[in-house]
């Protein structure tokens, strides 16, 4: 099972008041183990990145100078996604951005029926709490000391461990290797994976020293129920 961890960046809140996608950072998962697999790209947004969002991931203006634009990116981007479920915080954000720049250059726009949102998740799961990424990461005891701004690489690489806790622990399940190379995906418990030694079959026939030690035994029992008649 595939899913991509997935993030961005924009200059605001809202494309349809003219903001753009700035950063888009993935990672990916296999069978709910990261596999270091990932994609991330800058994006010229073709407008100014006001100071407000600045001051929120750090990305400014002269830094996007020279960075594709996301027509240049979008192909590559769907190619790394395929056809994975697709783990977001606060997915309507992302998809709402992405599915308009999407839009904006021809490409089919992307589904909520294959996404997963960890912030749906964490509200259900603890009501009433913060639910922010940086919140989880502190209830999991994730350390993200290096978050002293939002990058959309770095928050899906927390993501994505905030995710694997939120399903029930990065031990949750097992994947392995089949013949074919092809990775499956099954809930073992863990002593099923430890490689143990080949024995010899047990035999099953009681030997004439332990059906001698039985009946010693026997003797001692005294009114055993099993002989009694009705």
């Amino acid at each position: 099972m595939r899913e991509i961890v997935l993030d961005t960046e924009t200059t605001g809140l809202d494309p349809y008041d003219g903001h753009r996608v700035i950063e888009i950072g993935c990672v990916e998962l296999v069978n709910h183990l990261p596999t270091n697999n990932h994609f991330h790209v800058y994006i010229n947004p073709e407008r100014e990145v006001p100071d407000d969002a600045i001051r929120i991931h750090g990305i400014t203006n002269d830094f996007l100078v020279g960075k594709p634009l996301f027509t240049a990116v979008a192909d590559a981007f769907i190619d790394f996604i395929g056809d994975a479920t697709l783990v977001i915080h606060n997915a309507e954000f992302d998809i709402k951005f992405l599915n308009y720049e999407l839009e904006k250059v021809k490409k089919e726009p992307l589904t909520f029926d294959r996404v997963i949102d960890t912030l749906a998740i964490a509200r259900r799961k603890f009501p009433g709490s913060p639910a922010s990424l940086d919140a989880l990461c502190r209830r999991y005891n994730i350390d993200n000391s290096n978050r002293t701004l939002h990058g959309a690489l770095l928050d899906s690489e927390l993501l994505a461990e905030v995710y694997l806790e939120l399903i029930g622990g990065k031990q949750r399940g097992f994947g392995f290797q089949a013949d074919n190379d092809e990775q499956e995906s099954t809930a073992l418990n863990p002593l099923q994976l430890t490689k143990r030694p080949k024995r010899e079959a047990r035999p099953h026939l009681a030997s004439d020293e332990e059906k001698a030690a039985h009946l010693a035994f026997m003797d001692k029992i005294s009114d055993p129920l099993w002989t009694k008649k009705e």
